[in-house]
């Protein structure tokens, strides 16, 4: 039995049990009394086991306890007027978890909204939803955006003004959701803007004109992805729905694709809308559970060990500051309308070491990159040697290191930062990855990638690591 089935039906006892033992306060023949030993202990077995499988471990302790106290078997002998008392707060209990349970479970609904129209056939899922898109159309992989190659007018009209329905929802699933119209709203941001042109100041974000014709291209359009379509026949299978980006493959051709899931939605198909998003939120689910199994059992056999500067450790790293870029920075295919929306140049600033070692972008409004102290003299160090240094001759830059650093500490070196200077410097340990990623984390905290990767230390896997940045452009004061 489906854990849900057992929630609905134990939810459905909690008053009538309720009701039962208050029930007890009154003068009753003791077979009753029995009776409601027997009920208890079967209602509180079933329950505490529901709460088990839902790991609410307070709960299945409690159902197991009070399962204990009303069994018929051994009787616990509390006195009339003890098991009064217990039978009222028990009841009490009960309707307030009910009441609890109630509430959480309408919150959780989106609303079916009154105004779609029902229609006389329920549409069964699409079993084959994938279809391949050329790279340009790829979406971010906890991303959803809503494709309409006919327009669902219904749908259209409710996510333009309700839109708390699919942001509650995506929510719910752990996905952000794409909607054109409002998309191109949000985009227009100053600090969206900003972020990826931080060369402009506040009177110039000001008068940021939109690209008229991307801006009519695009507003009230929601098939844009489909013009990345690998195979332009597929559009018919498209009506109304959402995609999904899963895999990022070689085709045939040479050329990257991305295999995209497409999950149908529509206002007339006789599914209430809230089922509709209920069950496509269960099918997401599955499906990335599949496939993260799928990947988990490919790189089970991979090897173990590679370079000491391994790229996973920046990934872990870089989630300090995702939170903040994420709000920022749009990605996907967000980021690629936002191309077509306004037109950000490769604008880069000069980079100035001040006399007390602050990084300063001058021409990016005197925007001030922070980093920790050894952090920064690990940037500083890369910064010197426009060559590159190989994370494997790291030993070689020891000494220069230890004096950049000294610099950044005037109150002198204790044992345990000479220490850190050791492990940063031993290419059999983590430490340079993590310094290199919280540098990396530093510029994309404050402008996006496409002009961050000028200034943070980078390089192929196994060669050496270099800041791109020309040094002309670079100034010690």
């Amino acid at each position: 039995m489906q854990i849900s089935m057992i929630g609905n039906m134990t939810r459905k006892f909690y008053l009538p049990l309720a009701a039962i033992l208050l029930l007890c306060l009154a003068p009753m023949p003791y077979g009753y009394f029995q009776l409601v030993r027997f009920l208890s202990t079967i209602a509180f077995g079933v329950m505490g086991f529901r709460y088990y499988k839902e790991q609410k471990e307070a709960l299945t302790y409690a159902c197991g306890v009070l399962a204990l106290l009303f069994q018929p078997f051994y009787k616990v002998a509390l006195g009339r007027t003890i098991w009064n008392v217990v039978d009222v707060i028990v009841a009490i209990g009960l309707i307030v978890l009910f009441l609890y349970e109630w509430k959480k479970g309408t919150d959780r609904k989106v609303n079916k909204v009154v105004d779609i129209p029902p229609g006389n056939i329920i549409a069964e899922p699409v079993e084959d939803n994938n279809f391949e898109f050329s790279l340009q159309g790829r979406l971010d992989p906890k991303e959803l955006v809503y494709v309409a190659s006919e327009e669902d007018e219904a749908l259209t009209k409710l996510f333009e003004t309700r839109p708390e329905v699919l942001e509650g929802w995506g929510q719910m699933i752990g996905f952000h959701i794409v909607y054109l119209p409002l998309l191109i709203r949000k985009l227009q941001d100053k600090r969206v803007l900003q972020y990826r042109a931080p060369y402009l100041d506040e009177v110039e974000l000001e008068g940021v004109m939109i690209e008229r014709s991307a801006k009519e291209r695009l507003q009230g359009k929601n098939d844009f992805i489909l013009q990345y379509l690998e195979n332009p026949a597929d559009r018919k299978k498209i009506k109304q729905g959402f995609m999904r980006t899963e895999d990022i493959h070689r085709g045939s051709d040479g050329k990257d694709k991305a295999t995209n899931r497409f999950y149908p939605l529509s206002s007339t198909n006789g599914e209430p809308l809230a089922d509709q998003l209920h069950r496509i939120g269960k099918r997401i689910s599955a499906e990335t559970e599949r496939y993260d199994r799928l990947l988990e059992s490919k790189s089970a056999g991979a090897d173990d060990w590679g370079d000491a500067d391994d790229g996973d450790s920046t990934d872990d790293l870089i989630e300090e500051v995702r939170e903040r870029i994420a709000r920022l920075r749009q990605r996907g295919i967000a980021e690629h309308i936002l191309e077509q929306l306004i037109r950000p140049d490769n604008r880069l600033s000069r980079l100035v070491i001040t006399k007390d070692w602050r990084i300063v972008l001058p021409d990016y409004n005197d925007m001030e990159i922070k980093m920790e102290p050894l952090v920064k003299a690990v940037y500083l160090l890369f910064l010197r040697h426009p060559e590159g240094i190989a994370f494997k001759l790291l030993p070689d830059y020891r000494q220069e290191l230890t004096e950049i650093y000294s610099k950044l500490r005037p109150t002198g070196l204790t044992e345990r930062a000479l220490q850190s200077i050791e492990d940063v410097t031993n290419p059999m340990l983590n430490s340079i990855n993590e310094k290199c990623a919280r540098i990396r984390g530093a510029f994309l905290s404050q402008f996006d990638e496409y002009m961050a990767k000028s200034y943070y230390i980078d390089g192929p896997r196994g060669e050496a690591k270099r800041i791109a940045l020309p040094r002309n452009w670079v100034a010690w004061e």
